[in-house]
């Protein structure tokens, strides 16, 4: 019996070599390893894996995030947030949490409370109205 293809596969995961340069937008329901260059946006409901020779210069949004790379810009990450030895950051990173090898670089600021800046701020201003 064949198989049906109107689900999405849970298992996608989508690879940016280390010779690619991209410009622009990604968006994917699954996993990326990025191994190249991208400036612009990332987008992935999954995990998201940026390799020693990858770089991203722009937004993340993501469920997990593991850098052996670098990031400039800002990230997103509704989880874990996993920085390598490797890892050169110069980012705001909003996470749940956040984990950091020896060795890692990261100039910026983390904030690990689970909401966004914008959330934040309609919280605190709900406090004060009570």
């Amino acid at each position: 019996m064949a198989k049906s293809n109107s689900s999405v596969n849970e298992n996608l995961i989508n690879i940016i070599g280390s010779e690619t340069d991209i410009t622009g937008q990604i968006v994917t329901k699954g996993d990326i390893r990025i191994d190249g260059k991208l400036k612009g946006s990332l987008k992935a409901e999954g995990r998201v894996v940026i390799g020693e020779t990858g770089e991203i210069d722009g937004e993340i949004e993501c469920g997990n995030i593991e850098v052996y790379g670098k990031i400039f810009g800002k990230v997103a990450v509704k989880e874990l947030t996993m920085l390598k030895s490797s890892a050169k950051i110069e980012a705001d990173i909003t996470t749940k949490k956040l984990g950091v090898e020896p060795g890692a670089i990261f100039t910026g600021h983390c904030d690990m409370s689970g909401q966004s800046k914008a959330n934040a701020g309609e919280s605190k201003q709900a406090k004060a109205e009570a």
